[in-house]
């Protein structure tokens, strides 16, 4: 670690020379001090240190060397600034200790210590880190730079600049007039949000250091590079208010517009008997200029006074500007220009505290399928589509509604229960959206939590409420639904059992049984289904209908389902080798194991891995999943049906099938639902469905095999309508793949006979 002061040493480096206009050497500072410029540098970076005083190390600055002073925490900088005198300059890290340690002890500087002279320049290596507008005036920052544009030249300029401030600043100090107006000036103007009221704020504080009524206006000139000669008026002031949004030329006003042409072609202020031009240099071809009215020739000092002033002010258009961007990038959606999910938090947190809570309702907005209307008319027609929701939503549900976009189609909406409920909301999307001539018609699905039942912070309310969006989506498009606390239950019950599975899984608790699958006629036993059981270590077993789903939901299923393949084709290999020829295994496939992108990679590599014949293979899917995207479908069947695999539909007749669709899907075998064999014997219905199906699988050329069948008479009516095959407790429970091999060698023999 370098000392806390590092000597002045000469260096033979000559890369970067810069030269500058010559300058009036500085004057003799008071007795006792000394004649070098201090300046601090605070960094928990030691390479900071070494790498600044390198760079600046051997150049004099206003004629006088630098004294470095090294702080490598802000705990030690409180230390040393107890002590140390005369520092001109402070080079300031942002993230240290903390990631706001260094405002913190900006204003410790500022506030206990008294330092108001000193120049702070705040650096971070985190542009994510970058003050905000309320920092920057709370804590007095003289500039901001990231590390990565403080190239050699350009910490040279940057440091030049302050000290010169710094200098200025201390000649003038005899006049405390004009130094607390100096920075009275520049906290007022730092109270103000945005560049135009920025700009209007300076023309005021100009006039207020002149002791006059400030009569003028305030422009920028954007692109001075290309020749450009019309410039914007950003704020006015007295009898220049009719310039106001104006673009300013020649012909608007020659006297104008030649003098503040004159101040940015010689980058200076201009000071006329009757008038005052100002020139702010600003960043990225932005230069800013002031044109005001003066009654008399404004003196030297005033003259000095307008240059510190302008100095900081240029800094501060800047930093505005900056920070303006930063602040807007941080908590609005750049397309819709609505707050973001950060800025939505902050609004909750202040609705949660405040007194209109138990009143209010948070509702999110989810635009159902509009990735569809996207694709099918392109990105730029869905961004003009959310911009058209987004100004429904502002101007038609009243006022005192906040509105924000969370996520690609999805809004939200915070406001009284009176407005924002699913009546209001989903009634604007009766209408159609006009957009480029073209109507659309869109629904949504809402998610709602009313606060007053809400505990927890504004990130955890918008959490139940997508909670509550997500339930609304899983029963039905175009609704809603609202959360409540047996949701927030039930969620961390999900949580709990899914790290439970992740454990069961690793720990081998999960292991596959095996339900034989009968000929009705014949009463032998012709395949088997692969079933997924886990049993807990004190014996008790967990359904699958709990721990399927979460295992779907937290994506452990592709794990999961590829070691169920895997096991089950080496249990048919098993049972070839002990003379089971002519044996399917039946093996389920989940809907997100089976859009998995490797899916029929997995498949073929258990195939090959194992040996399975694929001609005894059959995979079992749902049919939701096959009425879903079925010419995604179609094309990913007859990938599989290349392997020599076959395809069964299970719960066949629980949806609403497409029979078009049906006869391009390439499947082999419909699996009747357990509920329609129990209506068989069970249900004034009777077998109606259950011969439905019989019949349309013998009229399509599909195989049938029913499930569920408890009970003799069921097995009977089956085979009398045509089923050919059958599975069930009355024929067998699901068992072990050792108990498997003894059935099939006995109790189905004995059965057969």
């Amino acid at each position: 670690m370098a000392p806390p002061v590092t000597p002045l040493e000469q260096s033979t480096d000559d890369q970067d020379d810069l030269v500058f206009l010559d300058e009036h050497p500085a004057a003799p500072g008071p007795a006792g001090t000394r004649n070098v410029w201090r300046v601090m540098i605070i960094d928990d970076d030691e390479d900071v240190h070494s790498t600044t005083t390198f760079a600046l190390g051997n150049l004099d600055m206003q004629h006088r060397p630098l004294e470095f002073v090294h702080a490598y925490s802000a705990g030690q900088a409180r230390e040393l600034l107890k002590h140390e005198s005369e520092i001109a300059v402070i080079l300031l890290d942002v993230v240290m200790e903390q990631d706001d340690a260094g405002l913190h002890l900006v204003r410790y500087i500022r506030e206990t210590l008294k330092l108001h002279d000193v120049r702070i320049i705040l650096r971070t290596g985190q542009p994510g880190y970058a003050p905000e507008i309320d920092a920057i005036r709370d804590f007095d920052i003289n500039d901001y730079k990231t590390k990565s544009e403080l190239t050699r030249i350009k910490l040279f300029t940057t440091v030049t600049a302050a000290i010169r401030s710094y200098e200025q600043i201390r000649k003038i100090e005899d006049s405390r007039r004009g130094l607390n107006q100096i920075v009275h000036a520049s906290t007022q103007l730092m109270t103000l949000h945005g560049v135009q009221n920025f700009a209007a704020g300076v023309l005021t504080q100009i006039g207020d250091l002149l002791g006059l009524d400030a009569n003028g206006a305030l422009c920028v000139q954007e692109c001075p590079d290309d020749g450009c000669h019309e410039l914007m008026v950003m704020a006015t002031a007295g009898t220049f208010r009719h310039l106001d949004n104006i673009t300013l030329t020649v012909r608007e006003d020659p006297r104008i517009h030649a003098a503040l042409e004159q101040a940015l072609a010689q980058r200076n202020n201009l000071y006329g008997p009757d008038y005052v031009v100002l020139y702010f240099a600003g960043k990225a071809s932005r230069d800013f200029v002031a044109f005001l009215d003066v009654p008399r020739t404004v003196s030297d000092i005033d003259q000095r006074l307008l240059e510190v002033f302008c100095s900081n002010v240029a800094v501060g258009l800047d930093n505005v500007e900056l920070v303006t961007h930063l602040h807007n990038a941080a908590f609005y959606d750049q397309l819709s220009k609505l707050p973001n999910r950060t800025r939505l938090i902050e609004i909750l947190d202040d609705a949660l505290d405040g007194p209109a809570r138990d009143e209010a309702t948070l509702s999110l907005v989810d635009l159902d399928h509009f990735a569809e209307t996207n694709d099918a008319l392109g990105h730029q027609f869905g961004d003009l589509l959310l911009v058209a929701v987004a100004a429904r939503l502002q101007t038609e549900l009243g006022e005192h509604i906040t509105v924000a976009r969370i996520g690609g189609d999805i809004f939200a909406v915070l406001g009284g229960s009176e407005q924002v409920n699913p009546g209001n909301i989903l009634g604007l999307f009766q209408r159609g959206f006009s957009i480029d001539g073209q109507e659309v018609q869109l629904s949504a699905t809402l998610g709602l939590v009313r606060l007053g039942e809400h505990e927890g912070s504004g990130a955890d309310a918008l959490k139940d409420a997508d909670i509550a969006l997500k339930r609304a989506k899983s029963q039905q498009r175009a609704g809603h639904f609202y959360f409540s606390r047996s949701m927030g239950v039930e969620i961390r019950e999900r949580v709990r059992m899914m790290h439970a599975l992740r454990t069961a899984f690793g720990q081998n608790q999960l292991f596959v049984v095996y339900q034989p699958q009968i000929d009705l006629v014949t009463r032998r036993p012709v395949g088997a289904e692969a079933l997924l059981r886990w049993q807990t270590p004190d014996g008790k077993f967990i359904s699958p209908d709990r721990f399927i789903p979460i295992a779907e939901y937290s994506g452990l299923i592709i794990d999961l389902g590829e070691w169920v393949m895997r096991t089950a084709c080496r249990e048919l290999v098993d049972l070839r080798a002990a003379g089971h020829h002519n044996f399917m295994m039946s093996i389920n496939v989940s809907q997100v194991q089976f859009r998995h992108p490797l899916f029929l990679e997995m498949l073929k590599r258990a195939l090959d891995d194992t040996g399975a014949p694929p001609e005894h293979i059959e995979l079992e899917i749902t049919e939701s999943m096959a009425m879903e995207e079925p010419d995604l479908l179609i094309k990913m069947l007859g990938q599989i049906k290349q392997t020599g695999v076959s395809i069964a539909i299970d719960d066949f007749g629980t949806g609403f099938s497409s029979l078009s669709y049906l006869q391009r899907l390439q499947i082999d075998r419909l699996k009747i639902d357990r509920a329609f064999v129990t209506e068989i014997t069970g249900s004034a219905r009777g077998s109606s469905i259950a011969e439905m199906v019989i019949q349309l699988g013998r009229n399509l050329g599909l195989a049938v095999i029913a499930e569920g069948v408890e009970d003799e008479r069921q097995a009977q009516i089956l085979q009398s309508l045509g089923c050919p095959l059958a599975q069930g407790f009355l024929f067998a429970r699901p068992m072990t793949a050792t108990a498997l091999n003894g059935w099939l060698s006995n109790d189905a023999l004995e059965g057969a006979a």
